[in-house]
């Protein structure tokens, strides 16, 4: 794949963000989200790549765009698969918290895990502590691997974890060892590659979340050279069966990060919607806005921030629901 694909990207999380931006506080995470997806497909047209779809916004049936199998692109080469988020924390947005983004990852054709629309239990770490975690040990004992790695006490580590009621068991082991906690409302890619990214003060993300996002997590871990393990987390004997019809004929097979991303060559690109650890939100001042994007690739290494500055009325942009 071409280097010139990463600012390709950055083009269409940057117009989902701009899209749906104006909506924080406004109390509408349905238009908000159908806003960012809108935005994405539009710019995803101009992309020069022959794209199928396969994490994204549900099955053909379930949404008009971005859906599972899509085609994306140009339609000319490369061929990829291309997994998307375009409000990666729909309810961040509509309540104006911190934190959510508009995310896609791209990697050659077949090296995207094709993930089911359910739980998945997650470890992630930064680069500093590659090879530390087991996602099948006891939390305390995660902590001091990834303390030892890091050079820190385990007092010093700061753990992102989802406040969810699934999570009080994880929570009060965290606490017994003295780790400091980070409870979030929603949306765990940007904070697992915050503990990627130097002076975020983020060292770990644990927990259950969603498994698509799980592979957007991977995507860019992979680039950073961080480290995750993931296992699904199917919540009945349906689920089970469609993690099988998506190719995992062991479900609760602990998944390496390679297991989610295979090769060498993959590109991450988030843009801020809402401030956040990572990435600032974004900013409008009339027909003027400005944007704080970070972009990546496997097979370099390299990692860019982008401010941008943007004049909405020269963009076109997209703000109506379609169809």
């Amino acid at each position: 794949m071409e280097r010139e694909l990463a600012l390709e990207l950055v083009r269409v999380t940057e117009f989902a963000a701009l899209a749906c931006g104006r909506e924080m506080g406004r109390g509408d995470k349905i238009r908000a989200d159908q806003l960012a997806v809108n935005g994405m497909r539009h710019v995803f047209d101009t992309v020069p790549i022959d794209g199928t779809v396969v994490i994204g916004e549900g099955e053909m049936d379930e949404a008009p765009m971005l859906y599972i199998g899509e085609k994306v692109g140009m339609g000319m080469p490369p061929k990829v698969d291309v997994a998307v988020d375009p409000l990666e924390g729909t309810n961040l947005v509509s309540k104006g918290l911190n934190g959510a983004i508009a995310v896609v990852a791209v990697a050659p054709e077949g090296c995207l895990l094709h993930a089911p629309d359910m739980y998945m239990e997650k470890i992630a770490v930064g680069p500093g502590a590659a090879g530390a975690i087991d996602l099948t040990a006891p939390v305390d004992d995660n902590l001091r691997r990834v303390a030892r790695f890091l050079g820190k006490n385990v007092e010093d580590l700061t753990v992102v974890i989802l406040d969810r009621d699934r999570h009080r068991r994880i929570i009060q082991e965290v606490r017994s060892t003295g780790a400091r906690i980070k409870l979030i409302t929603d949306g765990d890619v940007a904070p697992a590659v915050a503990a990627a990214v130097g002076g975020t003060g983020v060292d770990m993300l644990l927990g259950i979340g969603g498994a698509p996002e799980g592979v957007l997590t991977a995507a860019a871990l992979k680039c950073l050279g961080g480290d995750m393990q993931a296992r699904l987390y199917p919540e009945n004997d349906a689920e089970l069966v469609r993690a099988r019809a998506m190719g995992l004929g062991d479900p609760r097979q602990v998944l390496r990060i390679d297991d989610m991303v295979q090769g060498d060559d993959v590109f991450f690109a988030a843009t801020g919607i809402t401030d956040g650890d990572l990435l600032k939100g974004v900013r409008y001042d009339g027909e003027r806005a400005e944007t704080e994007s970070v972009v990546m690739r496997s097979k370099t290494g390299t990692v860019r921030f982008i401010h941008a500055i943007h004049r909405l009325d020269k963009k076109g942009l997209v703000v109506e629901s379609e169809g």
